[in-house]
């Protein structure tokens, strides 16, 4: 998962390099680059995040929000959800690519490989939500694969921040902030529909990829 989420933000990054030679600004070349990453992956966790946020904020009953969650069609927490989502992407990676290309293609990589990684911690934590479904057929993941996945993305990202300039330090408190806003979503998960299901997961990779891109655009200038 850290691997093909390094891929994938390896291809968003080499766009914004290539936005940014063409001429592009920052908010340009950034747009470009979330663009790519929405398309290739096929919009695959932003539609988990807008089911999600549709299933877990309505007021009914667990067997009614699961239903929601089904439906293909967004309502109103599930639109809103998607535009607060992209809102934030723009809003902290230009705030890093601003600063310097190659720190937002650094983060742009990292990211995505850790936010894979951590979109696992539903299956590692929680039991499937329903008796169908992706997150059924998924199952319980082992604790052990669970942390492998994670050491694996946490040190690429710690690598990578290394490479853009934000420092060790910066670059733990990104991993954690990744981590700790899966956790938040597990329990919030755990709370209202009683488990994990498929746009769980894909919900946990996206509010991964916001944390650790904030923890990473806070703290001042990066270092040259």
């Amino acid at each position: 998962m850290p691997v093909a989420g390094a891929v994938i933000g390896a291809l968003a990054a080499v766009l914004l390099w290539l936005a940014h030679g063409l001429g592009l600004d920052p908010a340009g070349a950034v747009v470009a680059a979330i663009a790519c990453g929405v398309i290739a992956t096929g919009a695959l966790h932003e539609d988990g995040i807008a089911d999600l946020a549709d299933g877990v904020f309505a007021d009914a009953t667990v067997e009614r929000r699961l239903e929601i969650m089904r439906d293909p069609r967004h309502g109103s927490f599930g639109v809103l959800a998607l535009i607060l989502v992209m809102l934030a992407r723009f809003a902290l990676l230009g705030e890093i690519a601003t600063d310097s290309t190659r720190a937002a293609m650094m983060a742009l990589v990292g990211a995505a490989a850790l936010s894979r990684a951590a979109s696992l911690m539903p299956l590692a934590l929680l039991w499937p939500a329903r008796r169908d479904g992706a997150g059924a057929a998924a199952g319980r993941l082992p604790a052990e694969s669970f942390g492998r996945a994670v050491m694996l993305g946490c040190a690429l990202l710690l690598v990578l921040a290394l490479i853009g300039g934000f420092g060790v330090p910066r670059g733990i408190l990104a991993c954690l902030a990744g981590l700790a806003a899966c956790y938040g979503l597990c329990v919030l998960a755990k709370a209202r529909i009683g488990g994990q299901t498929g746009d769980v997961a894909g919900g946990a990779q996206i509010v991964a990829e916001i944390a650790i891109l904030a923890a990473l655009a806070m703290g001042g200038p990066l270092l040259r």
